[in-house]
């Protein structure tokens, strides 16, 4: 009797163990968005975009973690002393350390700029301002406080909005 009560607490423990287990490695594959402490040490303070670097404005940049290894960075950035054609496309920039879909469409790691337009597209550019993705935004009426820039956790990866439009980020 007591030999049996014995292997049940052990097979039961060892269960416990591994849900346990489980729920940490499951964690760590759940989109999260960074805290604002983690923020200022990741966000980089200027961008380099079609020869000219701007400012990042700080209290507009997000970032969030994709995996436990895997960050997706964006942030806009002062574009005062850009030409408007280059305004236009480029309002902030948006970095990834691992391919990641966006909108669908895939992305490789690197460095970008981003723009949302007034049609309702986020077009992503390499560093030189060559467009490398185009997709549609969606509007999110239901948001009570759009900010310039955001990232919220969403069901299929992270949503980045610019104000109420928004495109879903997520892992490859």
């Amino acid at each position: 009797m007591l030999k049996t009560s014995r292997r049940c607490s052990v097979t039961l423990l060892c269960l416990l163990f591994m849900a346990a287990l489980q729920a940490v490695v499951t964690g760590q594959e759940t989109p999260a968005v960074v805290g604002a402490k983690e923020l200022a040490r990741i966000v980089p303070a200027s961008f380099y975009f079609q020869g000219q670097s701007g400012p990042t404005q700080m209290r507009n940049a997000a970032a969030a973690r994709l995996a436990a290894d895997r960050l997706v960075i964006a942030g806009l950035v002062d574009t005062s002393g850009y030409a408007s054609d280059v305004r236009a496309r480029y309002e902030g920039f948006f970095i990834t350390d691992s391919p990641v879909s966006i909108g669908g469409q895939a992305l490789g790691t690197g460095a970008y700029g981003f723009g949302f337009s007034t049609d309702g597209k986020l077009t992503i550019s390499d560093i030189s301002g060559k467009e490398v993705l185009a997709v549609a935004a969606q509007s999110d009426k239901s948001l009570k406080r759009p900010r310039p820039l955001m990232m919220t956790k969403a069901a299929d990866g992270v949503r980045l909005y610019s104000g109420r439009n928004y495109v879903i980020v997520a892992a490859q």
